[in-house]
């Protein structure tokens, strides 16, 4: 498969380990290059809380997009992933419609129900009831969009002929990508988004749970072809596999997690020559993946332009 259709974007690192902490306009600044660079999308995390010993300092995803925005024309942005039950659905339509509006149609939402309790408790979300929080936020959000007046009751939210414009550029609203795991994550996915987003995934715990996502959507008489998948995928480029193994997994080890009830894994990781990125990275294709994120070796701007110059290419051609 050459790969043509697909779809590569690029993550940002708006959360760092402490004592060092991400800079605001070198973010803007990179993400002003990742346009130059020709990738067809970036990326922002989500948190607003993440870590005690160590913690991790983290810019929040809205704000920065909203910046990037102004900043640039083309690329889209997207948040992979937006921690929705987290956000008070009403703001956060308001608050999106306008980043769509700013950047003429480029919003890209990924959205989950999150894992992290400490950061419920601060904010006074109840985390077991995250699930049903985020289906009705998803649901608030979409009527505003797409409805002139929503007249509803969601408790705690009254919608007594509630009125949002201007609507989203992109009709009939932003694109939703729904990320996670688990069966209900995966049918809401199939079901209420326009298709799944996951997280440092190999081909074949990929293909397993796209099945899972495209059979949902078919059930509930959905056409499954219509949806997009998109996987984040850490890269690490050098003259050998031997070269690179040992720093990439050292980085895997220390500043990323892996959820015991996913197939998340370290292992998903691309790295090697660009031959052997390429192949690693086609194998994804072939797994049916419509977008691929590169997240580089601690965000170097040599393993950005290594990918954006020498293996994106070769999957394309």
């Amino acid at each position: 498969m050459a790969g043509k259709d697909v779809k590569y974007g690029i993550a940002m690192r708006n959360f760092t380990a402490f004592p060092q902490l991400p800079d605001a306009r070198e973010l803007i600044d990179y993400g002003v290059r990742m346009e130059e660079l020709g990738f067809e999308s970036v990326w922002v995390w989500d948190h607003i809380l993440l870590g005690v010993d160590p913690h991790f300092p983290i810019i929040e995803s809205l704000s920065l997009l909203t910046a990037v925005a102004a900043r640039t024309s083309r690329i889209k942005l997207g948040t992979g992933v937006l921690v929705l039950p987290l956000r008070n659905p009403v703001v956060l339509a308001k608050q999106l419609s306008s980043i769509d509006l700013i950047s003429n149609g480029r919003l890209i939402l990924g959205l989950a129900s999150g894992w992290y309790k400490r950061e419920f408790d601060a904010v006074g979300v109840p985390f077991e009831k995250r699930g049903s929080i985020m289906d009705q936020n998803l649901e608030i959000m979409t009527r505003l969009w797409q409805e002139d007046m929503v007249r509803a009751e969601y408790p705690p939210h009254s919608l007594r002929n509630s009125v949002m414009f201007p609507k989203a550029v992109q009709k009939p609203r932003p694109k939703i990508l729904i990320g996670g795991y688990v069966d209900r994550v995966l049918k809401r996915a199939g079901t209420k988004g326009d298709g799944w987003l996951t997280y440092f995934y190999t081909p074949e715990g990929f293909a397993k749970s796209w099945e899972k996502v495209r059979r949902f959507a078919e059930e509930a008489g959905r056409d499954p072809s219509a949806l997009e998948s998109t996987n984040q995928l850490p890269i690490m480029v050098g003259r050998s596999r031997a070269e690179v193994e040992g720093p990439m997994n050292e980085w895997l080890r220390t500043e990323w997690d892996y959820a015991d009830w996913s197939d998340s894994t370290a292992a998903s990781a691309v790295m090697g020559t660009v031959d052997d990125c390429v192949a690693q990275l086609r194998a994804h294709l072939a797994a049916g993946v419509d977008r691929i994120i590169l997240v580089p070796y601690k965000y170097e701007m040599a393993q950005v332009e290594i990918a954006a110059k020498e293996v994106i290419p070769r999957l394309r051609g």
